[in-house]
């Protein structure tokens, strides 16, 4: 498994994560409109119980979200995203031993939740929103930036690239760069490639094949790609029958040096890191 790491600690909150291994972090959508399981767990006891359940069949983060970021997604304001995440956060703080990344682009929910015990930012829009780089500094967490160009409403119109693993290797390593000038310490960024995200089947298939070459950016990957359209696409899959080629996409994530399994169906790719790990071990 490939990784150049020079640490693995990654302080999160109150939590340390242990980088030295795969972590899975299971998906917890707050939304009425998430491409798979939009509006099942927006209510505070089916949102709390479902995170339960993840974090019993392995979870070690679980990432919260209030805006869905599907193609074409509307945008939420700030006080409903907020409304939407921030009792889920308070409650799982208050009772359940896990990580919580919250899942949000808006500068008010990022201090919020850290306020109420959220241990990472996780962003797909790289904290490029007014206000959010100031923000994220602000609350001391780690952050998780992604690769897309656009927006969730237009990123599938027609993207290209000249060079698509230098151009999404680009971008990151700007980010970063912006992130530090704002006071992120290196040491507090994961890197997402953005699967899915202003990206076609082709693009998805060949950043997943040429993904070690992110590895040079020095930071944790993290590879988000359960039930997603590239599943769909390759095997012809309707969202509901996505699980084996996720399984197998997050075998390949692990072989390929990712350090956080971005996943809805928890205890099946636990199985999966496990199974890994077991082998790679043995003598």
């Amino acid at each position: 498994m490939t990784s150049v790491l020079s640490s693995t600690r990654l302080p999160c909150g109150n939590r340390v994560l242990d980088l030295a291994h795969t972590h899975v972090m299971g998906i917890l959508n707050v939304t009425p409109d998430s491409f798979s399981d939009g509006g099942r767990f927006s209510q505070r006891d089916a949102a709390l119980r479902h995170a339960e359940a993840m974090v019993a069949a392995g979870a070690t983060l679980i990432d919260v979200g209030g805006e869905s970021t599907r193609p074409g997604a509307r945008l939420v304001s700030p006080l409903e995203e907020l409304e939407r995440v921030a009792p889920i956060v308070e409650r799982i703080a208050r009772e359940l031993d896990v990580i919580i990344s919250v899942d949000t682009s808006t500068p008010a929910v990022m201090r919020e939740t850290a306020r109420l015990g959220a241990g990472m930012i996780n962003d797909v829009r790289s904290l490029q929103r007014d206000g959010a780089l100031d923000a994220a500094a602000a609350t001391g967490l780690p952050v998780c930036l992604m690769h897309m160009l656009g927006e969730p409403s237009n990123m599938q119109d027609s993207p290209h690239y000249d060079d698509l693993v230098g151009e999404v290797s680009g971008f990151l390593a700007e980010r970063v760069a912006h992130c530090v000038a704002a006071g992120i310490a290196v040491e507090k960024i994961v890197l997402d490639p953005g699967f899915g995200f202003a990206k076609t089947l082709q693009h998805n298939l060949s950043l997943f094949k040429h993904m070690e070459s992110l590895h040079a950016l020095g930071r944790p990957l993290l590879v988000g790609v359960s039930r997603k359209s590239m599943i769909g696409l390759a095997l012809n899959r309707p969202v509901g029958e996505r699980l084996y080629g996720g399984l197998a996409l997050a075998a390949l994530a692990v072989t390929k040096g990712a350090r956080i399994l971005r996943v809805h169906d928890v205890a099946e790719t636990v199985d999966v890191v496990r199974m890994i790990a077991a082998v790679e071990s043995a003598e």
